[in-house]
């Protein structure tokens, strides 16, 4: 699918196999319920600081060259950032001129569909704040964080496609209603694995804010 391929390419490949296995960090959260029978989640992220820019015009490649670029150094920082994994640049992302802090890749990439507020966001390390991630230099790119999400999120393999998404999205409604919760936001679909990684063994999910 030429979205995984040059959206999630080179987040998570230093530290993906064909099997699914990765070393990079990802977005700590509280379990509150689970199902496991039908692979869904009711978590609480606590914090997370969020670096986002709009999916809109150019589309989702564009958003994520954006970011890219961000954490391989368009930012402005005056130390540099231990990288708690590998992150690689290929020359379609890559700038001669990129200046600042190296930020470390974390998963999963946020895709935000919302009509007119389609975003696409990175999560930073958690040791980072709203006061100590770097200023973007890109004026398209925004800073903000996210306290105290509770959500449902159901978790499936294969690809990121609108039909598997929207099946799953089905299902993760319907137990969202028949388990006592509210839904207040609109889907958002999680990405953490490469396209090395076999369909069957990825790590996809559909999250939904609950109350």
């Amino acid at each position: 699918m030429k979205f995984l391929l040059s959206v999630i390419a080179s987040v998570l490949l230093a530290g993906c196999s064909v099997f699914g296995q990765s070393n990079v960090e990802t977005a700590p959260y509280t379990l509150l319920k689970a199902d496991a029978e039908n692979n869904i989640e009711v978590r609480n992220y606590d914090a997370m600081v969020l670096v986002s820019t709009s999916m809109a015009g150019e589309g989702r490649n564009s958003a994520f060259r954006k970011l890219f670029r961000y954490i391989g150094g368009e930012n402005e920082g005056a130390t540099e950032i231990s990288m708690t994994a590998p992150v690689f640049m290929d020359n379609a992302t890559a700038t001669d001129n990129a200046k600042g802090t190296e930020i470390a890749m974390t998963a999963p990439v946020f895709m935000d569909n919302r009509a007119g507020e389609a975003m696409m966001s990175f999560v930073m390390p958690k040791d980072f704040t709203l006061q100590t991630t770097p200023k973007p230099t890109n004026p398209e790119v925004k800073v903000t964080e996210l306290n105290n999400y509770k959500v449902a999120a159901i978790k499936f393999s294969g690809t990121l496609s609108k039909r598997n998404v929207a099946k799953h999205t089905k299902t993760l409604t319907a137990w969202i209603s028949e388990n006592g919760y509210t839904a207040i936001s609109e889907p958002v679909e999680a990405g953490y694995n490469g396209p090395l990684t076999l369909p069957m063994l990825r790590h996809n999910e559909v999250l939904i804010e609950i109350k």
